[in-house]
């Protein structure tokens, strides 16, 4: 035991062992303060599985929270740190209770240091320690980078399906090739440090032009000079690669499934070998334990066995570097060396890494009161000035990206006396400028620290850092927030209907926040929402005779992945896809007896035997089920073998079977045999995440579901509605975490969780109630970084993570949807419940659960809106359709102008079919429409815009000779709106005598009060017949303004 400082000879280190109570019960240092460190010094390396402490027996001196260290060689010290990243250890609570932490991961040191952070406030620090662990075996092997070990395996042991390689390696280079695996046709597989992460690359063939192609990146800061494991298993073409505690899969080339190894070389290869590879260098470090299915390659190079070819000069120890890296792990950490002179000149050698792009390297004032130097990074790039009295005497920069964390060299040379100070970042090398540097004072507590490596950023965000935290750039991902985890698309044509969208083309993500990307697909969007997908061939295509070639074979790409459309059909409401044949003596199916000529193939890869139209398994075609084929002895028109051109068309809608991979066609090799084949797009409408929903009529009744697992990175969204001014949407629990999300008052929803740093809340405030019976959008994402909060299209809330804490989220009760606690319960209604991207199936789950009712109606309240121009919104099971029968407008949402444009003496006439036989007064090119209706009157709307004054707008005649007539006589002043009701007869006379008289009445009146009046054009007389044209002369024209108004009658 040995210790920074100690209060007295009896409060010595000597006195730290667990349950000593001799001397004064314990360590306690001179001071108490965070400077202070006890340390254990085990005799050999170790396996360390636990650590237990005590304060000092009998005393009021104890620690509460501490750092635990681990180092080979007493000054290369590394921090363990625990799940979730947490630095600290909780300590003792008095004197003599012990509390004892096993390991998460097990630690294989010969030092372990214990620097106390907080101590009991009554008392001072006092510490009693015990280290538990097992023996450890260790094979070693240094490289001075350029020798290597050459391994070859056995050929006469069958080659096994599985091959395991692993090894330990320090190394403070960070470049190098650690292994090299030829097989016997030549690839090889290279393992090699690059830039301080390992590579795993493969190369095929053998020559000059035989390149590399890298497989797979894992891990990051490798060269640190601490211990770092790696393995590679290959299960055939199957392979698991494992850096530290980070493991990646992926599937190697077909050609290497089988393959035999001819030879491994450890710690570098020859120099041939070493042109194709990142590096250029062969391996400068020490590995430790090298096995090759169970094979110590290191126990078989020191035996010196025929199977182990050495090359260079290889040790088998491991040599310690004299130099040690130090960590300024704060703005504010500074190194002040001592120097004595030698003379005016000075040579200063460094290397140095950091993630920022500024910060100060080194400071010091010139002999001869010549100025002040400084060495800093700006923007990446390493500056030094000179400044004098407030001049800038020298500038010089140069080099780039400084701030990416890899070793970058400096040399200096100045006649100066240097006292240093940094920014974050690590310094390595300074012991030869400052024999005394071991022996000075720096803060070890935190090391340098990869936060990119693996990297948190999700669906393929670019992870950056600084110092102390990192960040996730997501453009061009299609998803959002601090790592990328929330899709910024909606997840169907039906949501984008909903936000008031119309027919385009729209980037769909079906899944939201799973593994599945955005896609871009075209919306039709009519009173369905139609996905429409197309793929490589949906044109007819026509089919001759060719000798020789009895099938036609034809396969479909589509516009989006197997997986995207899977996930589309799944979530649809209804799929359909056109099937047709054309043919001219062609048989189809060979029905009704026969074995099919043409079938198609699904998604599963199964063939098909029926035809469009038709049901599933029944081997006909659409016109076999309706019973209306030409010929009724066959179950498909083009099995009659017809002369004559046929065709057999119809939907496939059978969701399971569709989309259409592939399509074979036969009997086309006959003389006078033709055929056409179509393949239309898949077609999807609806969307059953959407509108899946539930009503919770009690506040005590919920659903319940598995528990939600989102331990690092968790999104919630649904929509809700009620008339309560409060109540929980949804909680789940665990022993002590917890996620819940609330209506906590009309205007505010409440998200809260706690992942073990205490309870944490993120609040949205919204200007109205929220209680209002209409529909609201809550999304609620946690990650390791914050926490976001937002409700329909209000400003959102974000809370930011603790820097250092817990981060994983461990439930382990059931998802409630409502409350299963002493919370008030929800009342209203949820729909479309997503977790991570997931919908829950809320109307299955309120089929069997009492006080909640599956379906929640009432649409319009929220949707209405979104009916334009005089529309009226009509509610639907799932949704709602705009009846646009009053409206001079069409369209999903009557926003499509229905007009026309009329030139003088223009206009368009509609004749329509009397409604009943009169005199045989029948028009030949008349609509059918009310050709079956007996009308008692006539509702007319129109809407005009015209610089014409006056003007007729629309004239009706019957085939009584009867008339209705609409004029504009002059310009008005405002909107108005006139329903015309034609009855019948005389009662319409009069009433349109009425009116007329009206508008003259208004007119006059209307003249009166203007305050200047233009000369009016004098009115040609006309007739009342109905044969009497409408007047279009030119000089009849008032020009009433260049701005013209639109009025709706």
């Amino acid at each position: 035991f040995t210790s920074s400082s100690e209060l007295s000879n009896s409060h010595g280190p000597g006195f730290a062992k667990l349950n000593r109570r001799d001397g004064a019960g314990g360590w306690s240092p001179l001071d108490s303060n965070k400077y202070q460190w006890l340390e254990i010094k085990l005799e050999q390396r170790t396996e360390i599985t636990a650590i237990a402490t005590q304060g000092r027996y009998g005393s009021s001196d104890w620690v509460t929270r501490y750092f635990l260290m681990f180092s080979d060689t007493g000054h290369n010290w590394r921090p363990y740190r625990q799940e979730d990243s947490i630095g600290a250890f909780s300590g003792n609570s008095n004197a003599d209770s012990v509390v004892m932490y096993k390991l998460q991961q097990p630690v294989i040191a010969q030092y372990v240091r214990i620097l106390p952070l907080d101590w009991n406030p009554n008392g001072r620090i006092g510490l009693r320690l015990e280290a538990y662990g097992c023996q450890y075996k260790s094979d070693v092997v240094g490289f001075d980078g350029s020798a290597h070990l050459l391994f070859r395996p056995d050929p006469s042991v069958t080659p096994a399906n599985r091959d395991v390689l692993s090894m330990n390696f320090k190394t403070l280079l960070n470049s190098g090739t650690l292994v090299h695996m030829e097989e016997r046709s030549g690839h090889t597989l290279t393992l090699e440090l690059f830039r301080g992460k390992l590579l795993l690359q493969l190369r095929k063939g053998r020559g000059s032009s035989a390149d590399f192609h890298p497989l797979v990146s894992l891990g990051s800061l490798l060269d640190d000079q601490h211990w770092h494991h790696v393995s590679v298993e290959r299960v055939r073409g199957l392979v698991n690669f494992t850096v530290d505690k980070n493991t990646q899969q992926f599937q190697l080339p077909e050609s290497w499934s089988h393959s035999e190894i001819n030879e491994i070389s450890f710690g570098g290869t020859s120099a041939a070998g070493l042109q194709k590879s990142h590096s250029r260098r062969n391996f400068h470090g020490c590995l430790e334990n090298v096995l090759y299915n169970d094979i110590s390659v290191i126990e078989r190079a020191e035996e010196k066995q025929v199977s182990i070819t050495v090359r260079g000069n290889v040790s088998f120890t491991c040599t310690e570097s004299i130099d040690v890296p130090v960590t300024f792990a704060s703005p504010g950490s500074f190194l002040a060396l001592p120097w004595v002179s030698g003379g005016e000149s000075v040579s200063v050698a460094l290397q140095f890494r950091t993630w920022n792009k500024a910060g100060l390297l080194m400071t010091f004032d010139l002999q001869h009161n010549a100025g002040t130097l400084w060495l800093y990074l700006s923007e990446a790039r390493v500056r030094l000035q000179i400044h004098k009295t407030g001049r800038l005497m020298t500038d010089i920069t140069a080099g780039s990206a400084h701030h990416n964390f890899n070793v970058e060299e400096l040399h200096l040379s100045s006649r100066c006396v240097p006292l240093m100070r940094s920014a974050e970042g690590c310094i390595i090398g300074l012991a030869s400028v400052c024999p005394n540097f071991l022996c000075l004072t720096f803060d070890p507590q935190a090391g340098a620290e990869s936060l990119c490596s693996p990297s948190r950023c999700e669906h393929g965000g670019r992870c950056s850092q600084s110092w102390s935290t990192f960040h996730c750039n997501c453009s061009a991902t299609g998803y959002g927030g601090a790592t990328c985890h929330s899709s910024i698309y909606e997840a169907s044509c039906e949501a984008y209907k909903h936000k008031g969208n119309t027919s385009g083309f729209y980037y769909i993500d079906v899944d939201g926040s799973g593994p599945i990307k955005p896609q871009l697909i075209y919306c039709n969007i009519s009173d369905k929402a139609w996905m429409v997908i197309q793929h490589n061939n949906t044109e007819l295509t026509k089919l001759k005779v060719s000798s020789g070639i009895n099938q036609h074979l034809a396969h479909f790409n589509y516009s989006a992945d197997v997986e995207q459309i899977q996930a589309i059909i799944t979530q649809a409401e209804y799929c359909e896809q056109e099937l047709s044949y054309h043919c001219k003596k062609s048989r189809l199916l060979n029905t009704p007896d026969g074995a099919p000529f043409s079938w198609w193939v699904g998604q599963s890869g199964e063939a098909h035997m029926y035809w469009g139209g038709a049901v599933p398994g029944s081997q006909q075609c659409a016109c076999g089920l309706q019973e209306n084929c030409v010929h009724p002895e066959h179950f498909c028109n083009c099995d009659a073998d017809s002369k004559e051109w046929s065709n057999d068309s119809g939907l496939l809608s059978h969701k399971e079977h569709l989309p259409v991979r592939a399509l074979t066609v036969g009997d086309i090799n006959r003389s006078g045999s033709e055929a056409a084949y179509r393949v239309g797009p898949l077609q999807c409408y609806g969307d059953n995440s959407f509108w899946n929903a539930a009503y919770f009529n009690k506040e005590t009744s919920y659903l319940h579901f598995p528990t939600f697992h989102g331990e690092l990175s968790a999104d919630i969204s649904f929509l809700f509605k009620t008339s309560s001014s409060s109540g929980v949407f949804l909680e789940n629990l665990g022993i002590k975490d917890f996620i819940r999300i609330e209506l906590s008052s009309p205007t505010q929803v409440l998200f809260s969780f706690d992942v073990g740093n205490g309870p944490l809340e993120v609040k949205v405030e919204t200007p109205s109630a929220l209680n209002d019976e209409r529909w609201h959008h809550v999304r609620a994402e946690r990650n390791v970084k914050e926490a976001s909060l937002y409700v329909d299209h209000h400003p959102g809330a974000v809370q930011k993570a603790p820097a250092d804490g817990h981060i994983h989220l461990q439930l382990n009760s059931q998802l409630f949807v409502g409350t299963a606690s002493r919370q008030k319960g929800f009342l209203g209604c949820i729909r479309s419940l997503k977790l991570n991207g997931k919908t829950l199936d809320l109307e299955e789950r309120a089929e069997i659960t009492p006080g909640v009712t599956p379906g929640c109606p009432g649409h319009c309240s929220s949707y209405g809106d979104l009916c334009q121009n005089h529309g009226s919104c009509v509610e639907a099971h799932s949704g709602f359709t705009c009846d646009c029968s009053l409206s001079p407008f069409t369209g999903t949402f009557c926003h499509k102008d229905v007009s026309a444009f009329f030139k003088p003496g223009t206009s368009v006439t509609y004749t329509f079919k009397e409604p009943y036989e009169l005199n045989r007064n029948v028009s030949a090119q008349s609509s059918s429409i009310y050709s079956d209706l007996t009308l008692k009157g006539e509702n007319v709307s129109l809407s005009f815009r015209t610089s014409q004054a006056p003007a007729l707008l629309l004239y009706v005649s019957s085939y009584y000779r009867e008339f209705l007539r609409l004029d504009l006589l002059s310009r008005v002043s405002s909107l108005f709106r006139v329903s015309l009701c034609c009855f019948s007869g005389v009662i319409a006379v009069v009433i349109f005598v009425s009116l007329a008289a009206l508008a003259v009445m208004a007119r006059f009146l209307y003249r009166r009060k203007e305050t200047f009046q233009p000369q009016e054009p004098k009115a040609g007389k006309t007739d009342d017949s109905p044969e009497t044209p409408f007047n279009t002369d030119p000089n009849s024209q008032s020009i009433i303004s260049d701005n013209q108004k639109e009025y709706f009658i």
